[in-house]
C-alpha cells in the first residue's frame, strides 16, 4: 500500500523521489509515528510533498489509497435524502438532559448502528431519540444533540462532540492554477534572484573570521558587504476600466514585489503602453512622465513586467488616435514593440483566465508583439513568468 500510495503521487505528476520514499520508509522503521492513520498521513505529507501548490493533489491521491481505512464508502452517503436533513428546528438542551443521554458504545457500534438505521428508516424524522435528522437526540443527523454523534448535513459545529462529520466538505485547491495571495506571490517571486555581495562590509564572515584568528593567534574579526538581490524588475501596471475587477490581486502583487525586489520600479498605464506613463493615479493628467525618457532612464538589463488584462479596443493598439482617453500620435503596438527591442527580458502577467485569451482580439494582438511571454496571473503562470525572466 505505501509502494501504491508512491506510484499513484507519480502518476499525479507530484515530484517524489526515491530517496524521500526511503526516508518514509526509514521514519515507518524507527516508528516515529503511531498505527493511526491520521498521524501516516501528517508524516508521509511531510517527507514527500516540498511545494504547498502540490498539498491539493497530495491530499486527493492519499485519500484514494487510504480511503477504506479512513471514511465511509461516498456511495453510501449518497443515500442519505436531502430532505432528512433539512433545519426546521434546533435542540438546545441543558447539562442535566445532556447527562441522560446515553451513548452508543464506541466508533464500531456507533457505525454499525448507522447502516442499520440507513437500512430502516424510509422518511423524514424531526425531534426524536432514534432516527437520523434534525433536532433531536439521536446520534445520527444535525442540528440537535449526543455526547457521540454523526454529525450529517450541518454548516458548523455547534456542540463539539462530533466522532464522525459526514458532509461533502468543499475547499479550495492549493495547485498551481488557483488565484494568488500575498504570501504565494512571494514565493513565486523568489525565484528570480541573482545574489551579488556589494557595498560596505558589515555582515560578519564567520569561515573567514575562523581562519585569520587560527592564522594570527589572537581573534581577528572579518566583516564581507551583504549579500542582495541584484536583480532590477521595471513594472508596468495597466490601471482602470476592466481592470477594476483585478484591483485585490494586483495591489497583493504589488505589495509582494515591493518586499522581493529592492530595485523596483513601476509605473502607470491605461489599457495600452503609449507615449506617456504616471507614478500617482491622482495626478496623472499633470504629472505625466514621457514614456522615452523612462526607456532612457533604465538600461536593457532591467527586467520588464506588464501587468494587464489586454482587454481593449483593437483600435487602441494597432491605430494612431486609437486610446479611449487621448489623441495618441502614434500606436500602441509601436510602443510595445519599442520596449520589446529594447529590454530582452519582458513578461506579460494577465489576471484573466488564460482560456479566455483566445476570444479576446486585443489579447492575441499583444501576444503577437511579445511573443510566447504571455502568462496567467496564478501560481504557476508566475512561476513560467520567473523563469523566462531569469533565463
Amino acid at each position: 500500500m505505501f509502494l501504491r500510495l508512491f506510484t499513484e503521487l507519480r502518476d499525479a505528476k507530484v515530484p517524489v523521489s526515491l530517496k524521500e520514499y526511503l526516508a518514509l520508509m526509514e521514519a515507518m522503521d524507527r516508528e516515529v509515528i503511531g498505527r493511526r492513520v491520521e498521524d501516516f498521513y501528517f508524516l508521509s505529507r511531510a517527507a514527500l510533498v516540498k511545494d504547498e501548490k502540490n498539498l491539493d493533489k497530495f491530499d486527493r491521491v492519499f485519500g484514494h489509497v487510504f480511503k477504506g481505512l479512513e471514511s465511509l464508502d461516498e456511495e453510501l452517503l449518497a443515500e442519505i435524502p436531502a430532505e432528512w436533513l433539512m433545519k426546521l428546528n434546533e435542540r438546545f438542551l441543558t447539562e442535566e438532559e445532556k447527562a441522560q443521554i446515553e451513548a452508543l458504545g464506541g466508533f464500531e457500534k456507533l457505525m454499525e448502528t448507522l447502516k442499520k438505521r440507513l437500512e430502516e428508516q424510509k422518511e423524514r424524522h424531526e425531534g426524536g431519540s432514534k432516527w437520523i435528522g434534525t433536532g433531536g437526540t439521536s446520534p445520527f443527523g444535525a442540528y440537535g444533540y449526543n455526547p457521540e454523534g454523526v454529525r450529517i448535513g450541518q454548516e458548523s459545529s455547534r456542540n463539539g462532540r462530533a466522532v464522525k462529520v459526514w458532509d461533502k466538505r468543499e475547499y479550495k485547491n492549493l495547485d498551481d492554477t488557483v488565484e494568488l495571495g500575498t504570501r504565494n506571490i512571494k514565493v513565486a517571486l523568489r525565484r528570480l534572484r541573482k545574489w551579488a555581495r556589494d557595498g560596505a562590509p558589515e555582515e560578519l564572515d564567520i569561515p573567514e573570521t575562523i581562519d585569520a584568528t587560527a592564522k594570527h593567534g589572537y581573534l581577528d574579526i572579518q566583516l564581507r558587504p551583504e549579500r542582495r538581490n541584484t536583480v532590477k524588475v521595471l513594472l508596468l501596471l495597466d490601471i482602470g476600466g476592466s481592470m477594476d475587477g483585478h484591483i485585490k490581486l494586483c495591489e497583493e502583487l504589488f505589495s509582494a514585489a515591493k518586499t522581493e525586489f529592492k530595485n523596483l520600479e513601476f509605473f502607470y498605464f491605461h489599457n495600452c503602453l503609449y507615449e506617456a506613463v504616471w507614478k500617482d493615479n491622482r495626478r496623472r493628467h499633470d504629472e505625466k512622465l514621457a514614456t522615452w525618457d523612462v526607456l532612457h532612464r533604465f538600461p536593457h538589463d532591467w527586467k520588464i513586467v506588464f501587468v494587464g488584462d489586454a482587454s481593449m479596443s483593437p483600435y487602441e493598439i494597432a491605430m494612431p488616435g486609437g486610446s479611449v482617453e487621448h489623441w495618441n500620435e502614434e500606436a500602441g503596438a509601436v510602443w510595445l514593440k519599442r520596449v520589446v527591442d529594447i529590454y530582452d527580458k519582458v513578461v506579460w502577467l494577465n489576471p484573466t483566465p488564460e482560456r479566455y485569451w483566445s476570444y479576446s482580439q486585443s489579447t492575441q494582438m499583444i501576444e503577437q508583439i511579445i511573443g510566447p511571454r504571455m502568462f496567467p496571473l496564478t501560481i504557476d503562470g508566475l512561476d513560467r513568468a520567473m523563469k523566462e525572466l531569469g533565463r
